[in-house]
C-alpha cells in the first residue's frame, strides 16, 4: 500500500481511523481517488477524455464533510484547498475571483513538492551546514588580517526610478586545514559548542501583503515577490546572533534550498495540481437560489456561472505558469436546509454526478467519536493535562453521559453535530484546566457523577445553556 495507490477498501479503512460512520461518503471519495490511479493506467489517447467524478456531499454541519475531504487529500499527498463558495462574488462585484482557488491550490502543491525535495537532500545539507559553521567558528577565532576595501555604491535604473545599491563584497577567506575543520565538526556533533554564539546572515522572511482591485475581483499580492525583482532587494538579509544549534539549523535550511532544483519543483507542482489536486467547495448551498422566486440574488447565480468553467475544465494563469483544471477533483458540500441541489444551475449540477447524503449524528456516534478515533477529544485532553503532570481518566459511564448531553444540546438548539462535543468538553473541564498547574503529579477521574454535577446546572437553565453549550 503506497501513497496515491490505495484500493477503495484501504482508503475507507484509513478514513475510519479518524472519522466515525458516514460509510457512503467514504466509499464515494475512495472510488474517486482510485479512479485517478486507474486513469493514469489507461492508454494516452483515452486518458485525457476521462473526467473526474466530482462529488456533492449533503448533510448538516459537524458530521464530517470537510474532515473526509481533508483526510483524503492527506492520504493521497495531493494538493488540497478548502474554500467557502459564499466568499466569491460574481465578476464585476467586489470580492474574491473564483480563479483564486486554483492559485491557492498551486501554492499548496509548491509547498508539498518543495518539502519532498528538501527531504531528499537533508544528509548533504547537514554536511554542508556543518562545514560552513565550522569555518565560521574558526574565522571568529582567527579572522582575516586584511579588511576588505569598502565597496562603492552603484546606481541602478528600474523603470522611471533609480536606486543606489552598495554591492556586498566577498569576505577574504583565511586558509584552514581539513584537520582543523574536522575537529570543529566533531565538537559540533558532540554538543561541546552548544553554548557558543555566532553571527549569521538570515534571510528576511517578512511577507507583507497588499490587496489590489482588478477586473476579476480582489487579489492579495506578496510585496516581497514584487520587491525581489528590483535591483538591490533580491535576497535581503539581516544579521542575527544565534547559538550554535540554532545557527546549524538555519544553515542547514539554507544549504538545502541551494541543493534543490526550484524550477523542477514548480514544474512538478503544476503537474501535481492538474493531475491530483482536490478542491473542497464548502457552503455550495449558499450560492444556490430558488429560480422560481424573483429577487436581488443575481450574484448567487453569477457565482455559479463563474464556477462552471473552472469545474468543467479551463486554463487558469498563475505565477508558476498556466494550470488546466480538467482533471482536478471538486468535492462540494452543503447543508441544503433551505435550498436543494436542484436549485443549482443545471450545468453545474451536471458536473457533480455523484451525490452522497451524510447521516446526522446520534448518541451512539458521539460515544464512538469520543473514544475511537486516533485524535479523539478524550485523548486530546488527556495529552494536554499530561503536560501538567495530571493523569485524566474518562470512565465509560461518563463518556456515555457526555454523548447524551451533546445530543440533548443539539436537539434543543441548532444541530452542529460533533462540534457540540467541543463546547461540552470545555464546559466540563474548565475548572481542571484552570487549576491544572496547582494539581501536578495527580490523577483526575471523570465519572458520571462529576459530569452530571457540572453539566446539569447549565442544562437546567435554558438561557445559560443557549450561550454556553
Amino acid at each position: 500500500m503506497t501513497h496515491g495507490n490505495f484500493t477503495p477498501r484501504e482508503t475507507v479503512g484509513e478514513l475510519d481511523r479518524y472519522i466515525i460512520g458516514q460509510h457512503k461518503a467514504k466509499r464515494a471519495v475512495a472510488i474517486a481517488l482510485r479512479n485517478r490511479w486507474r486513469r493514469q493506467q489507461v492508454t494516452s489517447d483515452l486518458r485525457d477524455e476521462i473526467a473526474p467524478r466530482n462529488i456533492i456531499m449533503i448533510g448538516p454541519t459537524g458530521v464530517g464533510k470537510t474532515e473526509i475531504a481533508r483526510r483524503l487529500a492527506k492520504l493521497a499527498r495531493a494538493p488540497f484547498v478548502k474554500v467557502e463558495a459564499s466568499k466569491f462574488t460574481e465578476v464585476g462585484y467586489v470580492g474574491r475571483d473564483v480563479e483564486s482557488m486554483i492559485r491557492d491550490l498551486v501554492e499548496n502543491a509548491i509547498q508539498i513538492c518543495e518539502k519532498e525535495a528538501l527531504e531528499g537532500v537533508q544528509t548533504r545539507a547537514q554536511d554542508a551546514a556543518e562545514e560552513r559553521l565550522a569555518r565560521m567558528i574558526l574565522a571568529a577565532k582567527r579572522p582575516p588580517v586584511q579588511p576588505p576595501p569598502e565597496a562603492k555604491p552603484q546606481t541602478h535604473q528600474f523603470g522611471p526610478l533609480s536606486f543606489q545599491v552598495t554591492p556586498q563584497q566577498p569576505q577574504p577567506q583565511p586558509f584552514y586545514s581539513e584537520s582543523e575543520v574536522n575537529d570543529i565538526r566533531q565538537k559540533l556533533r558532540n554538543g561541546e559548542l552548544d553554548e557558543v554564539e555566532v553571527e549569521l546572515d538570515v534571510t528576511d522572511t517578512q511577507n507583507p501583503f497588499m490587496t489590489i482591485f482588478g477586473a476579476g475581483g480582489t487579489e492579495e499580492v506578496n510585496l516581497q515577490d514584487m520587491m525581489s525583482q528590483m535591483p538591490g532587494f533580491k535576497g535581503r538579509t539581516k544579521r542575527r546572533r544565534l547559538k550554535v544549534p540554532d545557527a546549524l539549523e538555519v544553515l542547514k535550511q539554507q544549504e538545502a534550498q541551494k541543493l534543490i532544483d526550484h524550477d523542477k519543483v514548480q514544474r512538478d507542482a503544476v503537474q501535481r495540481t492538474e493531475q491530483a489536486g482536490i478542491v473542497f467547495l464548502d457552503e455550495i448551498d449558499k450560492v444556490g437560489s430558488d429560480r422560481r422566486i424573483g429577487g436581488p440574488d443575481v450574484s448567487r447565480e453569477g457565482v455559479q456561472r463563474d464556477l462552471l468553467p473552472i469545474v468543467e475544465g479551463s486554463t487558469v494563469s498563475t505565477k508558476y505558469g498556466s494550470v488546466k483544471t480538467d482533471h482536478i477533483l471538486f468535492i462540494a458540500a452543503g447543508a441544503f436546509h433551505v435550498s436543494k441541489v436542484a436549485d443549482l444551475i443545471p450545468e453545474l449540477q451536471g458536473r457533480f454526478p455523484i451525490r452522497v447524503e451524510l447521516d446526522s449524528l446520534e448518541k451512539g456516534d458521539f460515544i464512538r467519536i469520543l473514544t475511537e478515533p486516533k485524535n479523539a477529544l478524550t485523548k486530546q485532553y488527556q495529552a494536554l493535562m499530561a503536560t501538567e503532570g495530571i493523569e485524566v481518566i474518562f470512565e465509560r459511564d461518563a463518556v456515555e453521559a457526555l454523548a447524551g448531553y451533546a445530543e440533548e444540546a443539539n436537539n434543543r438548539s441548532e444541530n452542529i453535530g460533533a462540534r457540540r462535543l467541543y463546547t461540552i468538553m470545555e464546559a466540563l473541564l474548565e475548572e481542571l484546566s484552570y487549576d491544572a498547574s496547582e494539581r501536578a503529579d495527580s490523577k483526575f477521574v471523570v465519572d458520571v457523577d462529576y459530569v452530571r454535577a457540572t453539566l446539569d446546572p447549565i442544562l437546567a437553565d435554558e438561557d445559560l445553556a443557549k450561550y454556553i453549550l
